[in-house]
């Protein structure tokens, strides 16, 4: 729902609120009774606000006013605004609050009565009425009440949770131009309101770029990871600030600042200025991404409606049949031929696709996976390529102390493994003080690998401990050599410094930017911390999993390129026959172009495959200059190192472009972007859900990776299953009715109800139990519908099934004591009669033999026996129709208006022609399965796969002088010219 709003707002007002930018570009200037008015256009749409901007000749987010700020513009706004600035921001960016709408139950049936699925269903049910069903009439409308009944429930159930979740209204103190400093509710903030945050800190209702002060922040609602980060502040430039580049500076919407200190007059609170309110904050785009997502661009939901046309189709060729056979006035005519369409297209079809995805859905959360967009659930089974963060998905989260080396002179000593063996002095101190941690109630808290460093000196930490980092000064001349040993070993490697200050340096006082110049230069170095990232057990094993399944694993991390390259050899995406290949691109400058080389790293010359590593500036110049060979080196990249988060989002993106399903699992710290970019994200988390990607996981380790593949793989085939179920019990039926029209009769009331609710929902419901197969298989199922395999199994089973009941049929006409049917009453009014018994008999076999011939085990699912629901429902649904045709009358026989036949060799003839039925069409589907079609494909010869990657994959193939090593590459569009 848009709402377009008006509002009308001084000129000059609204003049002080955009500042310096054109008048023309955001105001529409009108005459209203004899006097200058601004009228401010805008609408809203999905919780954002659109104003318009002449100058563009469109509408535009409001937070377009907010572009181009530098983080100078930002401290600028340390004094605070006035009141009447804020009145008027208020008036252009509305109110801070992310309001998730909750219908009333009336609103909400309203919509679901209009859904298509249910007015197709109401259509049904006056259908069934006028032509007196009125006990499946009843059933279904009572099983629909029911349905949307809990339908409602769940949907505003949902809503409320999400409401409570978003809507954050606290007080907040806000510093005005005068110099004052006022309480007022967050939801009078706007976008450049100076916020003071108190030392106790809380619950954050706005994003805000951090000016002074410190902050520790738990960041675990937006990112799933409940390790505190600690906010520094920004550092006044004239670079661009951007919420995404500038994280470590920037506080977030709807996380929790534990404590700030450093920011007041005494030292403690901090201050802040606010950069977005409302759905324009980090945690409203994570609100609006659930209320309003993208619509998700999977083969299978499409071809299902494509499907769904093809049987409405059919439908009307069967009414057109109807319409010739039948002989009756133009009411009764119009309803039979109605009828057909409600036979055709099954009005359960929806319920019973999303089974599959709710079983997946409760077995991923008995395994603590947790998923907030099931129908991603089958998107898993067609994944191809998966992205893997590195430290704490990969590797341990913390990390453990290898050794220390100081330097002596010009010299490193011997690898010292404890920390506690040094005396008393500047190394010992430098490990005990340069850090971001922070205390809170006794307890530090903060980065782990800061946390462990403390720990290894054995000091108690106290307040006001300063932070040193080491920026330039004199190293030993072997220090690339010694650094570099270390850091292709997989270890993380940090470096101290010192330098002697005069008491008068008041640390607390300097700017960040300042620190910069006075305080950190010219520095003396005192050494190397050397620390050990242990892969965790589970990776490797899941790793060689992946690769044996033919899923290609990637890694994305922001640690240095030769760590992490040791970490892929150690967890085997790289194995040790295996080159790796170090890409190298720069950009253009002043005096070169850019370029691009590739150079061999360490491990086999000749080996039988390589592997390209890519750090982030690397990946940026390729972006930027490179786009012709981005491709190629996209389809060998297995490490990519020192890749910020924007970086790892546009990796993923630009995988997508080459038609992979990428997934991308990552502790949700640095990961956010990628995550929720990517086609199946999973984050680790011990949260039980996170907003942060589709899927949650409480292992910290990437075991849960295969498991949801396993259950996306069974999901997606059970849902293929369940689609051609529910589309041959169509078909069936539509035979049935068909063949029983041409005789002059019709299925009675009760014999519809008995298959449609008892027998065929039933086994619709536990055939979509089963369970994931326990191995990955190196083939993907497929996820075309309209794919060849799949239409060629339903049109042969369709006339092997009407073939069978057209053989019942004449079985029983042409049987001594066959009476033919009396043609002067028509329809469900002649029953009992031969004829429908006949038809009854065949077709609830059909019914039954059918779910067990397209429920498909391996290898994505187990055996059919594993189910035991789905065995149990066969054998008593076999027993119940074998009685029905065998046995004598009982009232069961009476009540389904059956016609008595004594003829036990006739029964024992109808038994074996559903056995023949069965044996047929089970045999041809194993057929189809095992590539009978195959020979079809052949005819037309060989062709390209329409993904991209694929092309690649067999264009790279033919091409072993790719990449050429030690050779520079220049861009296409530029020429070097030689000149002698």
């Amino acid at each position: 729902v848009v709402d377009v709003l008006t509002e009308e707002i001084e000129e000059a007002s609204l003049e002080f609120a955009v500042g310096e930018a054109d008048e023309n570009e955001w105001r529409d200037t009108v005459q209203l009774h004899s006097e200058k008015k601004t009228l401010l256009r805008y609408y809203v749409f999905e919780g954002m606000r659109y104003i318009w901007i002449a100058r563009k000749g469109a509408f535009c987010k409001a937070s377009i006013l907010n572009e181009g700020r530098t983080c100078a513009d930002l401290h600028g706004r340390k004094q605070g605004l006035s009141k009447a600035d804020q009145s008027t921001r208020s008036q252009i960016f509305g109110a801070n609050i992310i309001d998730v709408p909750v219908k009333t139950y009336l609103q909400l049936l309203f919509e679901e009565v209009l859904n298509p699925f249910y007015i197709f269903q109401v259509f049904s049910i006056i259908l069934w009425m006028s032509d007196r069903y009125y006990y499946y009439a009843a059933c279904i409308l009572i099983i629909s009440l029911i349905s949307i009944g809990v339908s409602l429930y769940e949907i505003r159930k949902q809503s409320t949770t999400l409401r409570s979740m978003a809507r954050l209204i606290v007080n907040v103190t806000v510093r005005r131009d005068t110099g004052e400093d006022e309480c007022v509710s967050s939801e009078e903030l706007v976008p450049g309101d100076c916020i003071v945050i108190p030392a106790e800190g809380l619950l954050l209702p706005c994003d805000a770029a951090l000016l002074a002060g410190e902050c520790m922040v738990n960041e675990s609602m937006l990112t799933g990871e409940s390790i505190p980060e600690m906010k520094m502040p920004l550092s006044v430039s004239e670079a661009a600030y951007s919420p995404e580049s500038q994280r470590r500076h920037t506080l977030f919407c709807g996380t929790q600042l534990i404590q700030a200190k450093g920011g007041g007059s005494a030292g403690n609170g901090a201050i802040a200025v606010v950069t977005c309110t409302g759905f324009f904050t980090a945690k409203g785009d994570l609100i609006s991404s659930i209320l309003y997502p993208q619509p998700l661009d999977f083969r299978f939901y499409k071809d299902a409606m494509k499907f769904l046309l093809f049987l409405g189709l059919v439908a009307l060729v069967g009414t057109i049949y109807s319409i010739v056979i039948l002989s009756k006035s133009n009411v009764k005519l119009v309803i039979r031929s109605l009828d057909i369409v409600t036979i055709i297209v099954p009005p359960a079809l929806p319920a019973a696709i999303t089974t599959a995805t709710i079983y997946a859905q409760n077995r991923l959360k008995r395994h603590g996976v947790f998923c907030i967009s099931p129908p991603r659930i089958n998107i898993c089974g067609k994944t191809s390529l998966f992205c893997f963060d590195k430290t704490g998905t990969l590797t341990e989260e913390g990390l453990d102390i290898w050794g220390v080396m100081v330097v002596s002179g010009a010299v490193f000593s011997e690898l010292v493994p404890d920390p506690l063996i040094f005396p008393p002095g500047l190394m010992l101190s430098a490990l005990a003080s340069c850090h971001s941690l922070a205390l809170l109630g006794g307890q530090a808290l903060g980065d782990p690998l800061e946390l462990k460093m403390i720990e290894s000196t054995g000091w108690v930490m106290a307040e006001n401990s300063e932070d040193l980092s080491l920026k330039t000064c004199p190293v030993p001349s072997h220090f690339s050599p010694i650094l570099r040993e270390y850091t292709s070993q997989g270890f993380r490697v940090l470096g101290f410094a010192y330098k002697h200050l005069t008491k008068e340096t008041d640390l607390s006082t300097v700017e960040r930017s300042a620190v910069l110049v006075e305080v950190e230069k010219d520095m003396n170095f005192l050494g190397l911390l050397v620390m050990k990232n242990q892969v965790k057990p589970e990776s490797a094993e899941v790793i060689r999993t992946l690769k044996l399944a033919q899923l290609r694993p990637v890694m994305v991390t922001g640690d240095n390129i030769l760590t992490a390259v040791n970490v892929a050899h150690a967890c085997g995406m790289v194995l040790s026959h295996e080159k790796v290949i170090f890409v190298h691109a720069s950009p253009p400058t002043a005096s070169s172009m850019a370029s691009l080389q590739f150079h061999q790293g360490d491990g086999a010359v000749n080996g039988a495959g390589y592997h390209l590593a890519i750090n982030g500036m690397s990946f940026a110049a390729l972006c930027d200059h490179f786009p012709e060979y981005l491709p190629k080196i996209l389809m060998r990249g297995t490490v990519y190192a020192r890749m910020t988060p924007e970086q790892k989002t546009q990796l993923v993106k630009a995988l997508q472009k080459l038609n992979y399903r990428v997934g991308m699992c990552g502790d949700g710290a640095n990961d956010c972007g990628a995550l929720r970019a990517a086609d199946v994200g999973v984050s680790l988390s011990e949260a039980e859900a996170s907003v942060a990607s589709p899927f949650t996981s409480k292992s910290n380790n990437i075991s849960c990776v295969p498991l949801l593949i396993k259950e996306g793989r069974c999901s997606l085939v059970t849902s293929f299953s369940l689609f051609k179920y529910m589309a041959l019990y169509s078909l069936i039926q539509f035979a049935s009715v068909l063949i029983l029209y041409t005789e002059k009769t019709n299925l009675g009331d009760l014999q519809f109800l008995f298959f449609d609710l008892v027998l065929v929902t039933v086994l619709a419901i536990v055939m979509g139990r089963g369970g994931p197969s326990d191995e990955l298989h190196p083939q993907r199922p497929a996820a075309s519908l309209l794919s060849l395999p799949v239409l060629s199994s339903l049109l042969l089973h369709t006339v092997l099934l009407i073939l069978a009941q057209v053989s019942g049929l004449l079985i029983t006409v042409s049987q001594d004591w066959y009476v033919p049917l009396n043609s002067t009453v028509t329809g469900a009014a002649n029953l009992p009669n031969m004829e429908d018994t006949s038809i009854f008999a065949l077709s609830g076999f059909q019914y039954i033999i059918m779910s067990i011939v397209i429920t498909k085990g391996y290898p994505y699912k187990k055996p059919l026996y594993y189910n035991f629901f789905f065995v149990g429902a066969l054998l008593v649904f076999f027993a119940l129709m074998s009685g029905l045709v065998l046995f004598r009358h009982t009232i069961i026989h009476q009540l389904l208006q059956l016609y008595d036949i004594n003829d036990m060799n006739y029964k024992l003839l109808l038994v074996a022609v559903a056995a023949l039925n069965f044996f047929i069409c089970y045999m041809l589907e194993i057929l189809i399965d095992r590539g009978a079609l195959n020979c079809l494909h052949n005819l037309r010869g060989k062709h390209k796969s329409k993904k991209q990657y694929k092309r690649l994959d067999v264009q790279l193939a033919e091409t072993p002088s790719w990449p050429p090593l030690n050779q520079p590459l220049f861009p296409t569009q530029c020429s070097v010219i030689g000149v002698s």
